[in-house]
């Protein structure tokens, strides 16, 4: 009746649960926890992290580019506005110099001599002070192809050579201002560029032209326009550049894709220049009062290795915010998983009847609690059993007293001192008789059946008694074999092996093993040793130098002093062996085998370093 109340209140828990609740189940409650951990990491906060870090990153590279953009463009207008106002001063400068009625009397006279004109030129150069005043005037020429004037300080007579150039011819026919780009040579046969205005001076002769020449200083200009910060490239209209941060562009075509149709050309984006990803802003300049135009570029190679290393830092950011909890909570999820796991295969232990469960579990959480009502639970439970199986093995106590004292009955029964006298008498009459290798035989027979019968049924012997008994075992089998085996004891210096105690009986079975089965083959020269050690604990190794074993017959015996095959019969008195010093000393405690064919095999023991005051 209870059962059936729990399980109808139970289906009313379910009927009544939350959508919300029904929901959450369906998403976490089918896996396991660490998958739960890693699902709510992800939605929490991988996702937003990585949708929120993408946005901030775009977002950042369009404000980067457009700030950059924006100061380019500035630098630009910058410079567009620099230009105005030179090439702007210079154009009224021209119109000074084309509307002087002194300068057109000059050029349309014809002088009979030559110092007639230079008292003209001066008087009119000196009386016109802007003809050298402005700084951003490098030269000013006026050429003439009237034959009378020859050249003096701003004017220059007109050769065949310089009425054949364009600018010249361009310049004689029409009468508007023209901008160009010139080239000089100096006397040294560097060639230069300069932006030039370049124009007709009207005059009273016909007969005559003259064309008025201002080069713009370069120098000037440098101080003026130039930026550490961005490089700066100025063409005239027909593609030719008269002004750039780098001198050698000088006279060269723009080499950027610029439509020198367009009169009124701008252009504001990014651009590749010689490789190199750039912000670029070009603009056009119509020279004021003219038709000529030049186009102003500016251009910041290094702005997009700000952007990048920016950009390369927020993603760094944006990646510590996802790997850092990311990383911490792979590591919460693998402690919190291992206890949950522990507990779960502790719980599993006791619900199939092993006891045996672990008491290392740390931390002082509600698993830690949890194991802790395991613990108690799983007390009580072994106390009740303790209780059920107490009278079974009460009886068997009885049964185990009732064979020992069988056992003693039996053993009481052979009289050793019986043995010894009679021996002893034997070996007596073979001595008497002349037989010494009898009366050998028989002594160290009596020897070794007085150890085996002091200890059997003792706890430990002494090191020093167990060697001895190994050395008249040893002798007894070379009344047997003779020459063929020889046997060496090696002992540490520091141990004596008096002080130290071990199990009696327990090298025996290793050494015969050695004689019988390691050197079975040997005809002459088979060697036991015998090696004695001391570190932490303290080591024995018996080794041969026989035939030896293949690994597979080394991993088969391995197995057998482990696990008890009696298949292999050679492997019963080390399984045994080893099984005792577990027994005695614990499980950290044994035997190990290693062996070469054609070398020889050893049996290591390790046993704790038992003395007499430890005993």
């Amino acid at each position: 009746m209870r059962s059936s109340k729990k399980q109808s209140q139970e289906k009313r828990k379910r009927k009544h649960a939350s959508p919300d609740m029904t929901l959450i189940h369906h998403l976490f409650g089918r896996h396991g926890i660490k998958r739960q951990l890693y699902f709510i990491y992800l939605l929490a906060l991988f996702v937003p992290v990585t949708m929120l870090g993408i946005f901030l990153i775009m977002n950042t590279n369009n404000l980067l580019k457009n700030y950059y953009s924006d100061m380019v463009a500035s630098d630009n207008l910058r410079i567009k506005s620099i230009f105005f106002e030179i090439t702007t001063q210079i154009y009224n400068m021209s119109e000074n110099i084309c509307g002087d009625e002194q300068l057109a009397e000059i050029l349309g006279t014809d002088y009979r001599a030559e110092h007639a004109f230079t008292t003209d030129a001066d008087a009119f150069i000196n009386g016109n002070s802007y003809l050298y005043n402005y700084a951003e005037v490098e030269e000013l020429a006026i050429y003439t192809d009237n034959p009378s004037i020859s050249d003096h300080r701003v004017f220059r007579r007109a050769e065949e050579e310089e009425q054949a150039q364009d600018w010249f011819l361009e310049a004689s026919e029409q009468s508007r201002v023209l901008w160009m780009p010139l080239e000089r040579t100096d006397k040294y046969g560097n060639r230069y560029w300069n932006l030039c205005l370049v124009r007709r001076i009207p005059q009273q002769n016909d007969a005559y032209h003259a064309v008025l020449v201002i080069k713009i200083s370069d120098n000037y200009l440098r101080t003026r326009v130039e930026s550490s910060d961005y490089e700066m490239i100025v063409s005239a209209d027909n593609g030719q550049i008269v002004y750039a941060s780098d001198r050698s562009l000088y006279g060269q075509p723009m080499h950027l894709d610029i439509d020198l149709n367009d009169a009124h050309y701008s252009y504001a984006d990014s651009m590749t220049v010689d490789g190199r990803r750039s912000i670029v802003n070009v603009s056009t300049l119509n020279m004021y009062q003219s038709e000529s135009r030049i186009y102003i570029c500016t251009l910041n190679q290094y702005a997009y290795d700000d952007i990048y290393r920016i950009v390369r830092t927020c993603v760094l950011i944006v990646l510590t915010a996802i790997l850092l909890p990311g990383i911490m909570v792979f590591v919460y999820t693998h402690y919190f998983t291992t206890r949950v796991e522990l507990l779960r295969e502790e719980m599993h232990k006791a619900s199939h009847g092993d006891y045996n469960i672990t008491a290392d579990f740390r931390g002082s959480d509600e698993i830690s609690e949890a194991f802790a009502d395991l613990q108690v639970m799983v007390e009580k439970i072994q106390e009740k059993e303790a209780a059920m199986y107490q009278s079974q093995i009460g009886e068997k106590e009885l049964m185990n007293k009732q064979q020992e004292m069988e056992f003693k009955m039996l053993a009481s029964q052979i009289n050793p001192h019986f043995l010894y006298n009679t021996l002893e008498t034997i070996r007596m009459n073979a001595f008497a008789a002349g037989d010494r290798e009898v009366a050998t035989a028989i002594k160290l027979l009596g020897k070794s059946l007085r150890y085996v019968l002091e200890n059997t049924g003792t706890a430990s012997t002494t090191l020093e008694k167990e060697m001895n008994y190994i050395e008249n075992y040893i002798k007894i089998q070379k009344l047997r074999f003779g020459s063929r085996i020889e046997y060496q004891l090696i002992v540490d210096d520091a141990i004596c092996l008096k002080d130290y105690q071990i199990l009696p009986l327990l090298l025996q079975p290793i050494v015969e093993n050695a004689i019988l089965h390691g050197l079975e083959e040997k005809e002459n020269g088979g060697v036991v040793t015998v090696h004695i050690y001391l570190d932490e604990n303290l080591h024995i190794d018996i080794s041969d130098n026989g035939c030896g074993m293949e690994l597979e017959q080394v991993r088969k015996l391995r197995n057998s002093i482990l696990v008890r095959n009696p298949e292999i019969k050679a492997s019963i008195g080390l399984y045994n062996i080893n099984q005792r010093i577990k027994l005695c000393y614990g499980s950290r405690y044994g035997m190990s085998i290693s062996s070469v064919p054609g070398k020889g095999t050893m049996i290591s023991l390790v046993i704790p370093p038992m003395t007499d005051s430890a005993m």
